[in-house]
């Protein structure tokens, strides 16, 4: 399809000849996703990119008793600006709120704007350099004061501010937020920017009280009260919290939607392991709903038989992957290991990193533990398809591993293990408690060994490891280790927040407090400069391919060597209706989850 080809198609929406579905259909016959086309249309102005997959919501009361939630990786804190993985971010989203946020269908739902912005209603600029978001009138934070655009801009000042070290400060240090009026704020961007719906959306966009957070906007941000009891406009109001184990809320009967929320109380439970979680909806129905069922499909299949829940697949851009520290983690500068200044020992040698991508055999890790649940993929960035790139492949080859080392100069010892220059290739391995994750572990520890490589594996439990505990040296922003292995979620359906983890400006370290998102310490020039050209990139075929090289330099720098796609699975029990979306998290809309009765 030509350029002029497409303007016609987009004039003809704005006539009203071709049905925004029809253009739809027609860009996906060209391979263009239907969340890439409804964006396309919003930044053209011929259409807002309003979500059209949001299930009805049809409680006509509330009154619904109490949801049960499961959580086997517990959240540690409530603030959603300090959250570090994904428990702590859906443990805040049951009080906080964005102005908006990603639909199953990849187009955006309001939440906490009156609408969404676009071009068309004259909130959108064409140039892509402003956005102007209209408040939701009437909204009132739990303790009873009025929801605001003072307290949106203040949010935008507190992210930003380097002594408060958000994790969201990536989303908000470089736009421009002013109030135009009680209920109306105007973001400002720097340069042409396609990815406006980033600021103050989904999981990073999170609205937070400024009354109650206005004296913790600083170096004393961790002593906020509100940090573990939250004040938010959300569906449910804070009850109780034990980090680490279970939180509670209670039904916000001002809640700006009618009926809702449903449920009179929510609880979250969090710890113990997949598999138990799995079986205590699918097959006992203690609990309504578990989150995150990374669990062997085999056994999902056979609690499914008993008939009591459902496994909810999901399509989203998660991947499940393995890490190879760029630093040294057994070096200490400064009082920090993993120092940004120094080289890992084994793995700044490209060939040894080459040997440990064609040990992992993704087939069989898809095969015989995720099945429907994990595809194999040699992608780091997997979704929207126009995205993917077709560049890389996966080959899993011991013969060749043993090869690349041996021409490498890496020689067995006499307990088998390569060595080179006094450094021998012996690392640690950690992940979090899971089975599917240990399980991997084994079938990639067993292929090194045979390639004269030791892994020693380290399993960390998911609480410690994926929470933002400063002093613990276990958490994987830390990374105090040679290898370690994830999920990453995509909570957008546009790849330039999930793509920033690889921009050197992001390096997690103990000046950001272990919040930056480049976890494993790459830098490259050419990756910098691919993502700020993304940044500014309108044409959307440009900035696929400014995204598809990306993809290239990480995955073939092997620093990063990706598993298996990770669409996001959960358990419910049968006459539960939760509203998901792999492009955001669980939580998202817990305001419309109900119970069929």
């Amino acid at each position: 399809m030509t350029e002029d080809d497409l303007r016609e198609l987009i004039g003809r929406v704005r006539r009203g000849s071709l049905s925004r579905r029809g253009f739809v259909r027609r860009m996906a016959a060209v391979g263009l996703t239907a969340p890439m086309a409804t964006q396309l249309l919003a930044i053209a102005g011929a259409a807002p990119a309003e979500a059209q997959s949001v299930p009805a919501y049809r409680p006509t009361r509330r009154g619904g008793g109490a949801l049960k939630i499961l959580y086997w990786q517990a959240s540690t804190l409530l603030n959603p600006h300090f959250a570090v993985g994904t428990t702590n971010q859906d443990a805040s989203r049951v009080f906080y709120e964005p102005l908006a946020g990603w639909a199953a269908d990849g187009t955006l739902h309001p939440i906490l704007a009156a609408e969404i912005p676009s071009v068309e209603r004259g909130t959108l600029a064409a140039d892509g350099r402003s956005v102007t978001w209209k408040l939701k009138r009437g909204v009132k934070w739990h303790d009873g004061q009025d929801f605001s655009a003072d307290d949106v801009v203040f949010t935008w000042e507190y992210a930003r501010n380097p002594a408060v070290a958000s994790t969201s400060a990536g989303s908000y240090r470089d736009v421009n937020v002013t109030k135009v009026d009680d209920y109306t704020v105007r973001v400002e961007f720097p340069r042409p920017t396609p990815f406006w719906a980033d600021a103050f959306v989904a999981s990073v966009g999170m609205i937070i009280p400024r009354h109650l957070f206005k004296d913790y906007a600083g170096a004393n941000s961790r002593d906020a009260p509100t940090n573990l009891r939250p004040v938010g406009t959300g569906p449910y109001k804070f009850v109780s919290f034990a980090p680490g184990d279970v939180l509670r809320g209670e039904a916000n009967l001002n809640y700006h939607l009618p009926n809702r929320p449903f449920f009179d109380t929510v609880e979250i439970k969090g710890g113990g392991d997949a598999v138990s979680a799995a079986r205590a909806v699918l097959q006992t129905a203690d609990y309504d709903y578990a989150w995150n069922l990374q669990v062997e499909d085999e056994i999902l299949k056979r609690l499914e038989a008993a008939g009591r829940g459902r496994v909810n697949i999901i399509a989203g851009g998660a991947v499940e992957f393995v890490q190879l520290n760029a630093t040294d983690p057994n070096r200490e500068v400064d009082g920090e290991r993993s120092h940004i200044s120094t080289e890992h020992p084994a793995f700044r040698d490209p060939a040894v990193r080459r040997a440990m991508a064609l040990l992992l055999d993704r087939k069989a890790i898809e095969e015989f533990i995720y099945g429907r649940t994990g595809p194999a993929t040699g992608n780091f960035l997997n979704n929207p398809p126009r995205f993917r790139s077709p560049n890389t492949k996966m080959e899993f080859s011991i013969e060749q591993a043993n090869k690349v080392l041996d021409e490498a100069g890496w020689v067995r010892g006499r307990d088998g293990i390569r060595e080179k220059g006094g450094v021998r290739l012996r690392f640690v391995y950690q992940t979090s408690v899971n089975a599917p994750r240990q399980r991997t572990q084994q079938i990639y520890q067993q292929a090194a060994r045979r390639a004269g490589i030791e892994l020693e594996l380290k399993a960390v439990t998911a609480s410690v490891f994926f929470s933002s505990d400063i002093a613990n040296p276990d958490t994987f922003g830390k990374f105090y280790a040679d290898m370690q292995m994830y999920t990453t979620t995509m909570p957008q359906a546009d790849p330039q927040r999930f793509m920033n983890q690889y921009v050197s400006w992001e390096v997690s370290q103990k000046a950001n407090s272990w919040q930056g998102r480049n976890i494993v310490r790459w830098r490259n020039a050419d990756y910098d400069a691919a993502f700020r050209a993304a940044e500014a990139e309108l044409d959307p075929v440009k900035r696929a391919a400014l995204f598809i090289r990306m993809n290239d330099l990480i995955v073939g720098s092997n620093h990063v060597i990706p598993v298996v796609q990770r669409p996001t699975v959960s358990g419910s029990l049968n006459n539960l209706r939760p509203v998901l979306s792999g492009w955001d998290l669980t939580m998202w809309l817990l305001s419309d989850w109900y119970r069929e009765t």
